[in-house]
């Protein structure tokens, strides 16, 4: 327990430092900067920053599921997808800094309470546990389906970089969902999508 606290001390130091690793290209890399105009380029990068918080969150509810999680073999698939999260998080890193913007200022307490979030989820019972991660991915990939249609038509690095975390994002929905989640009930569901909402807009514009 001590050395998974350690751990979990450390990847949010790295998270909230912004030091985040992808294996994998990022999405688009290879495409052409298009030309925005000023307003196009400032709702891009406030959608690409809405998404990198989404992935600090993400950072912190996997960790703290996989600290509290009984069964060895779901602990090692909460670490998998946590990893693809952290190329997510390079990855919308990257783009806001192609897009001259910056994360929320926000973050350490989007990632603070993401944590309590997921130790809560976790301490309900491993398949609580990935319900939780179900519902969480199905709204996400919902989310992201609604910013490929918000982006800029000419934004394709943004949009390559979206599509590739919305695919991701349904794969680890379906892997909870395959290892025995429980059904959420309808409030918990409901109080989910207003936390992710407030977030939205928060970190939209701060």
């Amino acid at each position: 327990m001590l050395d998974d606290l350690v751990l979990g001390f450390d990847r949010a130091l790295r998270t909230l430092a912004g030091i985040a690793t992808t294996s994998r290209p990022v999405p688009g890399a290879a495409l052409p900067d298009a030309e925005l105009a000023p307003d196009e380029r400032r709702h891009a990068a406030a959608l690409m920053r809405v998404n990198h918080t989404g992935e600090v969150c993400a950072q912190a509810l996997y960790a703290a599921q996989a600290l509290v999680c009984r069964d060895p073999a779901i602990r090692r698939e909460l670490a998998r997808a946590a990893r693809e999260e952290e190329e997510h998080l390079a990855w919308t890193q990257s783009r806001l800094a192609e897009l001259s913007d910056r994360p929320s200022l926000l973050n350490p307490l989007w990632y603070a309470g993401s944590f309590a979030i997921g130790v809560a989820a976790g301490v309900a019972g491993d398949h609580v546990n990935l319900g939780f991660v179900v519902e969480t991915e199905r709204q996400v990939e919902e989310h992201l389906t609604g910013h490929m249609d918000q982006l800029p038509a000419a934004d394709a690095k943004s949009r390559a970089i979206v599509e590739q975390m919305r695919d991701d994002e349904a794969r680890h929905g379906a892997m909870a969902q395959a290892a025995g989640a429980t059904a959420l009930p309808v409030p918990v569901t409901g109080l989910m999508r207003v936390a992710a909402k407030v977030m939205k807009v928060v970190a939209y514009r701060v």
